[in-house]
Formats: C-alpha cells, structure tokens, sequence
C-alpha cells in the first residue's frame, strides 16, 4: 500500500520540521511578492504576525493534518502516475488544487472571531487563489523533502 502524506508529514519525528518548513514557505512565497495584490498579502501578512505573532505558527499546526487530506488525492494520483516532481504535478492542477487548500482558510476566516484576522484575510483572498498556485512548486518540493 502507497505511503499517506498523513503517514509522511504528521509522523511525529517529522511534523514539527514540516511546520518549520511549512511557515518558511510561507515567508518565502510573501516576500517573493509584488504589485498592488502582492502588496496586499504583505500587508496581511504583517498585520497578523504583528497582531498575534503566534497565530500563524499554530494555524499551521492545526492546519497540517487537513493539508494532508486536502493534498491525498493529488499525491496517491502523483505516486501511480510515476512522475518525479510533485510540485509540477500540483501546479499542472492549479486551480483545482489552490480552491482545494483555499476551503481550509476559507473555513477558518468563517469562523474566527478576531476581526483583524477576518479583515486581513478578505482583503487578499479574491487573489489567494493566483498565489497559492503560484506556491505550489514549493509545496510539493516541501512533501517531496519528506516523502520515503
């Protein structure tokens, strides 16, 4: 049977370096950022870790095992399909792929009751979906780090 990502990212030896890489992907991919909307998710972005600095670390954490199972189709497809590059596989799906990741985040603005966090989050996330594909290269670098 075909290894899980839950197997691979959430193994706990393994998930505290993944939340690790996970949030430098994060820092990477904002400041790899430009223009009006990429202003936007800068300003976002400092608005949060400014506002609860460990806030983005923990919404990391408790997002990862649903990452997993967000990304689990993609990954057992990748894995019978013998490629070699996972985030090529996941940005030749982009759109599909990013609107998949964006029901968590979209879940999660829903329910937070820290109006700042609201506020920032729906002021970049009519163009979420054009940056997490753009990071998708990166997230499947990041699982093939881990992957057996």
């Amino acid at each position: 049977m075909a290894v899980t990502l839950e197997e691979i990212l959430l193994a706990p030896d393994t998930r505290p370096q993944v939340i690790t890489d996970c949030l430098l992907l994060i820092e990477q991919e904002i400041s790899d950022k430009s223009g009006a909307s990429g202003a936007a998710v800068k300003v976002a972005y400092k608005t949060v870790t400014s506002f609860a600095p460990s806030y983005l670390h923990n919404t990391v954490a408790d997002l990862l095992p649903q990452l997993a199972g967000k990304l689990e189709p993609y990954w057992q497809d990748f894995a019978i399909s013998g490629g070699s590059e996972f985030g090529d596989y996941l940005a030749k799906r982009g759109e599909q792929v990013s609107e998949a990741l964006l029901t968590m985040t979209d879940a999660i603005a829903a329910a937070s009751e820290r109006p700042v966090i609201v506020k920032a989050y729906r002021a970049v996330r009519a163009s979420a979906a054009q940056h997490v594909q753009a990071a998708l290269p990166r997230v499947g670098g990041l699982v093939l780090k881990y992957a057996p």
